[in-house]
């Protein structure tokens, strides 16, 4: 049965690495349905936030060869209620005086933000789980969505300390 992988992946900052992933991803016919990549606490790492989607096979074929890569250093599933999972969208939608109450509205309801406003448009910016974006996004649809760009899933382990998980190492 297919299912959705949240993996964590520390690697070392430095150029190619994304490359090098992506690479072994496409190379073996997995598919990256999400990716967000930002820099860890200590400079000199990555953490990159992969989702996938497929069986427990490939899931165990995916983080096997991570961890063949020199530049990968651990290697954490977050695919369980252990984690906590946000995205973040900015979304313009036409708002023209007469609908701009409304889509205001909208945005409160979602604990987002307008973040620019002009006299056809305003874009929110709202923070959530995937769910939350998706219905979002729905109920915009009909005021007519100009343009919109989502990070894609960030995640974290739940807890005081750093959750362990494969090191090479």
């Amino acid at each position: 049965m297919e299912k959705e992988y949240t993996l964590a992946v520390t690697v070392e900052n430095k150029s190619g690495v994304l490359a090098h992933i992506a690479g072994l991803f496409s190379g073996r016919g997995f598919n990256i349905s999400e990716l967000s990549v930002g820099e860890t606490e200590n400079p000199d790492y990555s953490r990159m936030t992969i989702v996938v989607k497929g069986d427990e096979k490939i899931l165990d074929q995916v983080k096997k060869q991570l961890n063949k890569f020199i530049d990968v250093v651990k290697v954490i599933d977050l695919s369980g209620a252990t984690a906590v999972h946000r995205e973040i969208i900015l979304i313009k939608v036409k708002a023209p005086a007469q609908k701009r109450q409304e889509v205001f509205q909208i945005a409160e309801i979602f604990k987002g933000k307008v973040v620019d406003l002009s006299h056809e448009s305003l874009t929110l910016e709202v923070t959530g789980i995937a769910d939350k974006i998706e219905a979002l996004i729905k109920i915009l649809q009909p005021y007519g969505i100009l343009e919109m760009a989502r990070t894609g899933r960030v995640s974290i382990s739940r807890g005081a300390g750093k959750k362990g998980g494969t090191t090479n190492g």
